[in-house]
């Protein structure tokens, strides 16, 4: 995610997806029967939708469930979606510490808990990082996955600024202070350690083995935008590690896939998971 200055443009971007990424069609906490989960000691709030083969969807940094907000729908009609929230993340519960890593293993859990047999991945930037490690790992669990704006080291990721940790004594302005409190209901006061904690995530310079995109052999496509925020030189560097891959560059379109090109990346995920 790209981090701007002065600090309250870069918060502003930090909640962009949580406070307006679901203008046509809103969902709202606790909609359309959504639950809690306990894994590795944090609750972790799920939405899902539809019947068939489960999908999860897994959102990016400093997002939510909104990420998919436009995509869902069609995605609803021929899949069981299940849409959490990472932790920390909206209306999950902070963890202690977290790391990529870490993202894959919650949702690994999750995994185990909902008692599924094996899943469809999507995610999107740090989800979709996050799906690459679950691919590797977990090739029992995990049939194919869609991976969009993802990335394993910082190199590969066009920052607009330095990663800076947001200063202890920094008080937001009212318009940013009513964004960060709608997106931190269930984390009141905690959103400096969440949210630095991300940034120190986002500043390693490796996210995590170029060892886990080489053993991956189940079915991958990689997915950038043409002007996106991950470099198309590290989309093909992805590409080559991971066996029988497939990388799709989409025209005119950002880092924000979903939000932008929902319809054009529904046919292609459907698509690919069908084949």
């Amino acid at each position: 995610m790209r981090l701007s200055k002065p600090v309250c443009c870069l918060i502003l971007n930090l909640f962009y997806f949580a406070s307006s990424s679901f203008a046509q069609k809103q969902i709202v906490y606790d909609s359309n029967n959504g639950k809690i989960i306990s894994i590795l000691n944090t609750k972790i709030y799920y939405e899902e939708y539809g019947q068939g083969m489960p999908m999860i969807l897994l959102h990016g940094g400093m997002g939510s469930i909104a990420d998919f907000s436009l995509c869902i729908p069609e995605l609803a009609k021929h899949y069981h979606v299940i849409a959490p929230d990472a932790p920390g993340q909206s209306r999950s519960e902070m963890s202690d510490s977290i790391s990529y890593e870490l993202l894959a293993e919650y949702v690994y859990q999750m995994i185990l808990k909902l008692n599924l047999d094996s899943v469809y991945v999507m995610g999107w930037s740090d989800g979709g990082n996050a799906a690459l490690i679950l691919a590797g790992e977990h090739p029992d669990k995990v049939k194919k996955v869609l991976a969009s704006g993802a990335n394993y080291k910082f190199s590969g990721y066009i920052f607009g600024d330095s990663l800076k940790p947001i200063p202890a004594d920094y008080n937001p302005p009212a318009e940013e202070q009513r964004s960060i409190d709608d997106y931190f209901k269930v984390n009141p006061g905690q959103w400096r350690k969440i949210v630095n904690d991300r940034i120190a995530m986002w500043a390693r310079e490796i996210y995590f083995p170029a060892s886990i995109l080489e053993k991956i052999h189940v079915p991958v496509m990689l997915v950038l935008g043409d002007k996106d925020a991950v470099t198309a030189e590290h989309g093909l560097e992805m590409h080559r590690m991971i066996r029988g891959s497939y990388f799709c560059i989409l025209p005119n379109t950002s880092h924000k896939v979903f939000a932008e090109r929902p319809k054009l990346i529904d046919e292609i995920a459907i698509d690919f998971f069908a084949k």
